[in-house]
């Protein structure tokens, strides 16, 4: 049971929720700053369910989304040495079982919807779509890695609603500005299968534009990046922790830059993962604590 929980956590990529999770964490708190009674903080005990409640809602998608991805993926999944030790393609897990996870976690995101709110219950289906959609992006835009950035920057919306019932436009800003984030580290993911993409059909900002203008156009997104946090910080008025997390996020996607190069990709997973990690931690750091300072 242990080594198939495993198999499981891998086929999502479990760990990756740092990505998202921390942006949908930092919306809801915004949120909950506001709308209390009197416009103040809502109560302890009803903010902690409903940040429980998020965080289900939020592991149910990205688990359907992740086991969609590799389903709907599969046969690609097979050609590509990158992803052949998967473990739909080894036969680790079944097909069968991955649809029957992959409506479990559809459930999951359905009932914690539910259990915050009308509109929350309302857009889980269109929520849903989306992250499906993006699974066949590839094989007809290679802007792909903005709807994956969509599908990432739907959370601190999504959040927002789930605490409020209602959307705030400013929240939009970080919206904008994840889609943005997840897009650029996406493009320098894609780096790695650029001649496999042409091969196979499949379409990508690398395979279409090469590998160096490619990087030039993720740092272009990630610049927008840090513009757009900034402009969420002014619009809610945060304090001064808001504007060092802007700075730090600033500073790591430079580095994270700086390890890739169009002839030497051989630090893409460190970019991926440890720096992106250490951006959505700091991030959710900052700004909790800009949060708790903020005045009503």
């Amino acid at each position: 049971m242990a080594g198939r929980l495993r198999t499981v956590l891998e086929m999502i990529k479990f760990e990756h929720s740092v990505f998202a999770l921390p942006y949908a964490l930092v919306a809801a708190l915004l949120a909950a700053r506001h709308a209390g009674p009197g416009g103040g903080w809502l109560p302890a005990g009803e903010l902690a369910c409903r940040l429980g409640w998020i965080v289900l809602a939020m592991v149910g998608a990205r688990s359907a989304a992740m086991t969609m991805n590799r389903l709907i993926d599969l046969d690609y999944d097979r050609l590509n040495p990158r992803t052949r030790d998967r473990a739909l393609v080894t036969g680790a897990l079944s097909v069968r079982f991955a649809w029957l996870f992959a409506v479990a976690s559809s459930a999951l995101l359905v009932v914690a919807a539910w259990r915050l709110n009308r509109l929350a219950l309302e857009l889980a289906p269109v929520a849903l779509a989306v992250l499906v959609f993006y699974s066949y992006t590839k094989r007809f835009t290679a802007w792909s890695h903005l709807v994956l950035g969509f599908c990432l920057g739907m959370s601190p919306a999504a959040a927002w609603i789930g605490v409020t019932g209602g959307l705030d436009p400013r929240i939009l800003w970080l919206t904008a500005a994840v889609t943005l984030w997840v897009a650029g580290f996406d493009v320098l993911y894609a780096c790695q299968d650029v001649e496999f993409d042409r091969r196979a059909g499949l379409h990508s900002l690398p395979a279409r534009l090469g590998i160096p203008r490619a990087l030039w156009l993720a740092r272009a997104m990630h610049a927008a990046t840090v513009v757009l946090l900034a402009e969420l910080a002014a619009s809610f008025r945060l304090p001064w922790p808001a504007w060092a997390g802007v700075a730090a996020v600033g500073a790591l996607l430079l580095y994270e830059h700086r390890l890739v190069r169009p002839d030497d990709l051989s630090r893409v997973n460190a970019a991926f993962f440890t720096v992106n990690g250490y951006i959505s931690l700091l991030f959710l750091a900052s700004w909790a604590a800009a949060v708790g300072l903020a005045m009503p």
